[in-house]
């Protein structure tokens, strides 16, 4: 090699190669696209409703608890401590708000859509919308009605860029955006919008009645800029640089779960993302068994899987200069900026 010369050792996606990706589907327990066959997939799509009612509990507890607490106390470190405690709130309070979406959260449907609801409201997502653009990233992930293309597309990208959204996330640029979307939709008469305004309408005069302001700015505040933070880096960990592709291995990410990341970015099995697109009817209760199913047949492999959260961001940032992502036709209400 000559002193001139640079060697190329970024790979130009996220995309693994197709020596990684062995072909043993279909066979008695899979398809060829790695959903479980009739017999196992009753098994794994049982809504476990006694469960799930327990983790709604511990999800108001870790959310509005948190803040309870807090204007309780109604000291500066109570509020600065719910302040952190509350991104992992709004991230428990979104990832339920999804299992609602998939009508995975309870077996009755009206109390599915209820808690669902209000859930996602509280955390300012419209989640019959939600269900509605989410829908589509499931039936054909970077498709053209992709909602978050340009969210996932593009990578890996440079330092610099990767950096830049994450200050927009963090410093609340992204949540603004966000802010105003939920806004002019209330003015153009939208319901859910218009319930989402009302209910926290109605927490800040709860904060104000109970001369607890700072209650409701911690609730915000936390949402604005830590989640906004955590969520994107979680979801760049699910699809980020992935490509259109019938083979769920090319759109969807493999990351190993370790304890830290389970609490505080990826509770209630989100992590095991594969799995989920594999089946989408799975509640998340059984996502880390049908994971260990398909590892089983050998459809997913050591070296799909990154070894953490934190080798995956390295590898994602990793890009050339000059790289642009391509932009989506669309967007998911609220969905991230790019």
């Amino acid at each position: 090699m000559s002193a001139t010369a640079v060697p190329r050792t970024v790979p130009p996606t996220m995309v693994p190669p197709a020596e990684a990706l062995p072909d043993v589907l279909p066979n008695d327990r899979f398809n060829a696209r790695g959903m479980p066959v009739r017999e196992l997939r009753d098994d794994l799509r049982r809504i476990p409703n006694a469960r799930n009612a327990v983790a709604v509990v511990m999800t108001l507890l870790q959310s509005y608890g948190v803040v309870i607490a807090a204007a309780v106390i109604n000291t500066w470190w109570a509020y600065v401590i719910a302040f952190f405690l509350m991104a992992r709130g709004h991230v428990c309070l979104n990832i339920l708000g999804h299992e609602a979406a998939h009508r995975l959260l309870f077996s009755n449907r009206r109390l599915n859509d209820g808690v669902g609801r209000f859930m996602s409201y509280s955390s300012y997502t419209a989640m019959l919308a939600y269900r509605r653009a989410h829908f589509a990233h499931h039936r054909d992930e970077m498709g053209p009605d992709e909602p978050d293309l340009s969210l996932y597309a593009g990578y890996p990208i440079p330092k610099d860029s990767w950096h830049r959204k994450l200050r927009r996330d963090l410093t609340g640029v992204s949540a603004y955006k966000n802010l105003k979307v939920l806004f002019s939709a209330a003015r153009h008469g939208k319901s859910e919008a218009l319930m989402i305004v009302g209910l926290h309408a109605g927490l800040i005069a709860l904060a104000i009645a109970f001369q607890r302001p700072w209650a409701y700015v911690v609730w915000l505040a936390s949402w604005s800029t830590l989640w906004k933070f955590s969520n994107r880096l979680r979801a760049i960990a699910e699809h980020g640089g992935m490509k259109r592709s019938r083979d769920r291995r090319e759109t969807t990410h493999i990351i190993r779960q370790s304890l830290l990341a389970r609490y505080w970015m990826v509770p209630y099995h989100t992590g095991w993302h594969l799995a989920h697109h594999a089946d989408m009817g799975v509640p998340w209760t059984n996502l880390p068994r049908l994971h260990d199913e398909l590892v089983a047949t050998g459809w997913i492999t050591p070296e799909l899987e990154y070894p953490s959260y934190r080798a995956f961001w390295k590898a994602c940032s990793s890009g050339q200069a000059g790289a642009k992502s391509e932009q989506a036709t669309g967007t998911s209400f609220l969905a991230f900026d790019d």
